[in-house]
C-alpha cells in the first residue's frame, strides 16, 4: 500500500506532528509514505526518515496551481490513495487532483467550526471518506449533513516517550531567573484568536492577587503576537506574563509547568492537552469542541464554559491552591494517555480507513471509486 500524505502547515504544530506519527507508524506496518509539504516545511526533513518528501509552493485558498503540482506528482509516483491532512487550500486543490487522477481520497478534519451548507455540499463529494480526530467534529459533520458512513472518528495521538522523565522543576525555574517554589501556569497553542489568549490574561485579574509572583509562559508563534505582547503591557502584566516564542524540545520542559490553561472558544482536540497530560500537567481548559474527549472534567483537569472568564479565574485559583489536587490530576493524565490516545491506535485507526476505501468490497456504494 502506497499512501500521498498532503500537509500544508509551515511549521511543526500539532496538525503536522500527527501527520510524522502516522508516517512512522505506517513505515513499521510495511506502508509506504509519501509526503507533500509547502517548500521549507518543518515536517520536511523529519519526515524523511519515513518516506519520500516532495517539498513545493503551497499558497493556500487561491493557489490553483497546486491542483496541477499535485496532479503530476500522483501521476508520477501512482499512490494507492491520497491523505489530505489540512485545509489553507491543500484540502479543495488536494482533493480535485486526486480526482482528476482517478485515486481515491480522504481528507482529515481536525477544526470543529461549522461550514455553510453550499461549502458542505461542494467540497465534501471530492473525498471518499472523511476522518475526525474528535468525536466532537464528527458531530458536526453529521449535523451538516454527511452520512455516518463516510466518516469516521480516529483521535490524534501523544507520544508519550518523550514525556516519562523526571522533570528539574527547580533548574527550569532557575534557568529563567525564579525562585525553586514560583507557581509557573503555561500555554502552548499557536497564537490565533481562536485559541483564546485573551481570556487567560483577562482572568489573570482574577488570579494574581491570591498568587502574586505566579509567572505565565505563552509558548507559540502566530499573528497576534504583537496584538498580545501589546495587551500584556496596556493591562500591567509585564512582570508576570512572559512569550517565550516556538519551543523546538518541547517534552523537555511541559512538565515543568504546575498547570497548563487552554481556554479556547474553538478546538478540535487540542494536542497540547494531551502532551501535557502525558508530562503529568493538570489542564484548566474550555469546554468546546472536541477539548472535553481530551480533558475529563475532575479527573485530568477542570473545564470551563467557553469564554466564561470568571470561571476561568476560579478554576486557576483552585489548581494553584492545591498542590496534592495538581498531583492527582496530573498522574491520571499520564494514565489517560497511555490507556487511550496511543500511536499505535491512531495509525491502526486510519490504516482501517484506508483498507475500508480501498476494497470495494469492506465500503461498498460510498466510494466514487469503488460503486460496489
Amino acid at each position: 500500500m502506497k499512501i500521498l500524505h498532503i500537509e500544508a502547515g509551515r511549521h511543526l504544530y500539532g496538525g503536522a506532528t500527527q501527520v510524522l506519527y502516522l508516517m512512522e507508524g505506517l513505515a513499521r506496518r510495511g506502508v509506504e509514505s509519501l509526503l507533500a509539504c509547502p517548500t521549507g516545511a518543518g515536517i520536511a526533513t523529519p519526515a524523511r526518515a519515513f518516506g519520500k518528501v516532495f517539498e513545493m509552493p503551497m499558497k493556500g485558498d487561491v493557489d490553483i496551481g497546486l491542483v496541477l503540482r499535485l496532479r503530476r506528482l500522483i501521476a508520477a509516483e501512482k499512490p494507492d490513495l491520497v491523505h489530505i491532512h489540512s485545509r489553507r487550500g491543500a484540502d479543495v486543490w488536494g482533493g480535485l487532483a486526486a480526482l482528476l487522477c482517478g485515486v481515491p481520497c480522504v481528507l482529515s478534519r481536525r477544526v470543529d467550526n461549522p461550514e455553510s451548507p453550499w461549502l458542505v455540499a461542494a467540497r465534501y463529494p471530492l473525498y471518499d471518506h472523511v476522518v475526525t480526530i474528535s468525536e466532537g467534529i464528527r458531530q458536526v459533520l453529521l449535523a451538516e449533513g454527511l452520512p455516518d458512513a463516510k466518516t469516521s472518528c480516529v483521535r490524534s495521538a501523544v507520544n508519550v516517550r518523550p514525556y516519562l522523565r523526571d522533570y528539574d522543576k527547580a533548574a527550569f525555574r532557575a534557568s529563567l531567573g525564579l525562585t525553586h517554589d514560583t507557581p509557573v501556569l503555561g500555554t502552548v497553542a499557536q497564537l490565533i484568536p481562536r485559541k483564546g489568549h485573551r481570556h487567560l490574561l483577562s482572568a489573570l485579574h482574577d488570579v494574581l492577587p491570591r498568587h502574586p509572583d505566579l509567572q505565565v509562559l505563552i509558548f507559540g508563534r502566530g499573528p497576534m503576537e504583537n496584538e498580545l505582547r501589546q495587551a500584556i503591557a496596556d493591562q500591567g502584566l509585564a512582570r508576570n506574563v512572559r512569550m517565550m516564542g516556538f519551543v523546538d524540545d518541547l517534552p523537555a520542559v511541559l512538565g515543568c509547568l504546575d498547570v497548563l490553561a487552554h481556554p479556547a472558544d474553538m478546538e478540535g482536540l487540542g494536542v497540547s492537552l494531551l502532551q501535557a497530560s502525558a508530562a503529568r500537567v493538570p489542564i484548566v481548559a474550555s469546554r468546546a469542541g472536541g477539548i472535553p474527549e481530551a480533558v475529563r472534567d475532575g479527573e485530568n483537569g477542570l473545564l470551563i464554559a467557553p469564554g466564561d472568564v470568571q470561571a476561568l479565574g476560579v478554576a486557576l485559583n483552585r489548581l494553584l491552591d492545591d498542590a496534592t489536587l495538581r498531583q492527582r490530576m496530573g498522574e491520571a493524565g499520564q494514565a489517560m494517555m497511555l490507556r487511550e490516545f496511543s500511536v499505535d491506535a491512531m495509525c491502526e485507526g486510519n490504516l482501517s480507513v484506508y483498507r475500508s476505501v480501498l476494497s470495494p468490497q469492506l465500503y461498498g456504494a460510498g466510494s466514487r471509486h469503488h460503486p460496489g
